[in-house]
């Protein structure tokens, strides 16, 4: 029984939830865009595979990349089983391949169109398992800088939720999960005041 492991790769791109898809240079769907992934080797754990995908598209490795869910018999497979990760990256630190065959590129998430495999199936349910581990957990620190403002990180937080949040509400939030601390330095911003820089416990 052949496995695949497939990776949906977030970032934010111009305060826009954005995914990773890679266009396909075979078939089946060629030309259609498609998440990353390909075959479990022989030699390889699941996670291994799931981080070895995302080294490959991105160059990025130690960043955070859970398994999501395991599916079977998604449309027109080679594989009775694919496992499906999820990970973040900060667009800043990404590396995508520069080649024609099998090219990668950043799409905003509320855009996507027709996709390979039934990938869109993986991608609600990667998305809804984002948003939810958001609400208490440091999952953020993968797409922002080392050091950031709390303006920063709750235009991130907007874009994975794709909506607003009131800045008052969501600093008290923020501060109080306790998974933040200041640095004791400040970013300039323009006329207005200096803003406190944090980062992750």
């Amino acid at each position: 029984m052949a496995t695949a492991v497939v990776v949906t790769i977030f970032t934010v791109i111009n305060d826009t939830l954005s995914v990773l898809l890679i266009e396909r240079s075979e078939e089946p769907f060629k030309g259609i865009w498609a998440l990353p992934g390909g075959i479990l080797q022989p030699t390889e754990t699941l996670d291994d595979a799931a981080t070895r995908k995302l080294k490959e598209e991105t160059g990025i490795q130690n960043v955070f990349l859970e398994q999501l869910y395991t599916f079977d018999h998604l449309a027109q497979t080679k594989t009775d089983i694919t496992v499906a990760y999820f990970a973040l990256v900060h667009n800043a630190d990404a590396k995508l391949r520069e080649e024609l065959e099998w090219k990668p590129e950043w799409f905003p998430f509320n855009t996507l169109g027709l996709l390979g495999f039934e990938n869109h199936i993986i991608l609600e349910n990667a998305k809804s398992r984002l948003r939810s581990k958001l609400e208490y957990t440091n999952i953020a620190y993968s797409v922002l800088p080392a050091y950031f403002t709390l303006t920063e990180m709750q235009l991130a937080y907007e874009a994975i939720r794709e909506e607003s949040l009131d800045k008052r509400n969501f600093r008290k939030k923020i501060l109080g999960l306790d998974i933040i601390q200041e640095t004791g330095q400040v970013q300039k911003q323009g006329a207005h005041r200096p803003a406190k820089l944090y980062k992750f416990q």
